[in-house]
């Protein structure tokens, strides 16, 4: 009987009995395994993060991400419970008054997941590198040959600000914290990330889980939010027909040159308006600049894109899961960033639209609204939606180039609107 005894003290059976919330993240992390693997929405992030989430639940795992002010060495000698006891003022005295414990300590005590959190992701070291990796894969020549359908990105970026507006004036999200929340409507993860660890890194786990599912739910937002907004009339405007009836007066006569240009000059400009942009921005812009200069740089394009981003998208994946514990997902403010991240996602898929459609009351040569909702950051695949819904009224009316301007012009205008996000509210 002992050894029986000792044997179900070994297992996490009990905790599960005396804890059974955990079995609530269990099935979100199933969930999200399903959406990935069964459904293919966007399997490179999904697959880790729910992953991660399951590692994280499992009791005596030691795999659980936990909060900053565990990391102090005044945790090692007074429990937690009691230091929720104090005043605010007496915790911040206390917290200040100790320091943090090195990575060996981290991962020693906290084990192994903790250590890759606090030593890459907290840091914020993975999203820049997973943005070269993006820069070093983005080809902006849709974009270029079409600079005017570019502008319809930073329509799309209408969601952020307004849910911004929205989170301070509930009460419930102060300015950093509201930020935060806002920028999921940029519906890029690595940016969300970036901003959420300048910002409010106590929210990280559940805005990096409401960005990344609602950039693999693209396949369903944007074809719901276009039903709502346009009709088949403006659906089946056909981009190619159009410029064949109105072609461009100026065209691009060395491309090569233009696109090498672009990276230098853009990251140049942008960078002195809004520095804070950099790390994201500069990173994307590098990435692309040495994908463009082609044969002579080649090496560090595959590094960019093999050796670096998919490792980072793997430590990325794991870490922001491995914050999603009960105590942290299960409450009021989860709650409230999942419901707020939505509608910071569809009302940018809706700016993108309703730019379009202002821009179509003046001009002669119109625009499929479908451009204008494509302006989001989740490259390509908001663009391929778009596609699909566009041969469903006209089998040849493929609108894929034209979306990827305004898509790709999203990855840029996600990353600014973090950069201003961040200069303003961070200090």
């Amino acid at each position: 009987m002992e050894i029986l005894e000792k044997l179900y003290e070994m297992t996490a059976i009990g905790n599960l009995i005396a804890d059974p919330q955990t079995l609530i993240m269990y099935a979100i992390g199933f969930l999200l395994l399903y959406l990935g693997i069964v459904k293919r929405y966007e399997p490179l992030l999904l697959v880790p993060i729910a992953f991660g989430v399951i590692l994280a639940n499992f009791p005596l795992g030691q795999m659980g991400v936990v909060p900053a002010h565990y990391i102090k060495d005044l945790f090692l000698d007074m429990d937690i419970d009691v230091f929720n006891t104090f005043s605010s003022e007496k915790q911040d005295e206390l917290l200040k008054n100790s320091h943090y414990m090195n990575l060996y300590e981290i991962a020693h005590e906290y084990g192994i997941m903790n250590f890759l959190y606090y030593s890459l992701l907290k840091t914020g070291l993975l999203p820049p590198l997973i943005f070269l990796g993006v820069g070093a894969m983005t080809d902006f020549g849709p974009m270029l040959r079409n600079l005017k359908l570019a502008l319809f990105g930073a329509a799309a970026q209408l969601g952020i600000f307004t849910v911004l507006i929205v989170a301070m004036a509930s009460g419930q999200f102060d300015i950093k914290e509201a930020s935060s929340l806002a920028i999921i409507g940029g519906a890029d993860g690595p940016t969300a990330i970036f901003t959420t660890i300048k910002l409010a890194p106590h929210l990280l786990g559940p805005i990096a889980i409401a960005a990344y599912s609602y950039m693999a739910l693209v396949p369903v937002i944007i074809p719901f939010i276009v039903k709502l907004t346009c009709n088949e009339n403006e659906l089946k405007i056909n981009m190619k027909e159009m410029d064949k009836k109105y072609p461009a007066k100026l065209k691009i006569k060395n491309q090569r040159a233009v696109k090498i240009a672009f990276p230098i000059v853009l990251g140049t400009v942008i960078i002195i308006l809004v520095p804070s942009s950099a790390p994201l921005l500069g990173m994307l812009l590098f990435g692309n600049l040495i994908k463009e200069i082609g044969a002579d740089t080649q090496r560090l394009t595959i590094a960019a894109t093999d050796y670096i981003m998919n490792p980072a998208t793997i430590i990325l994946g794991l870490t922001v899961g491995a914050t999603m514990t009960t105590d942290v997902f299960l409450d009021l403010t989860t709650l409230l960033i999942i419901v707020g991240g939505f509608f910071a996602f569809a009302i940018s898929v809706a700016g993108g639209v309703y730019a379009v459609k202002l821009y179509n009351l003046f001009a002669t040569k119109k625009i499929n609204p479908l451009i204008g909702a494509t302006g989001l950051s989740a490259v390509p695949m908001a663009s391929r939606v778009a596609n699909e819904i566009s041969t469903k009224y006209d089998s040849k009316n493929h609108v894929l180039q034209y979306c990827m301007s305004s898509n790709v012009s999203g990855v840029i205008g996600s990353a600014v609107a973090a950069g201003v996000l961040i200069g303003f509210v961070g200090g």
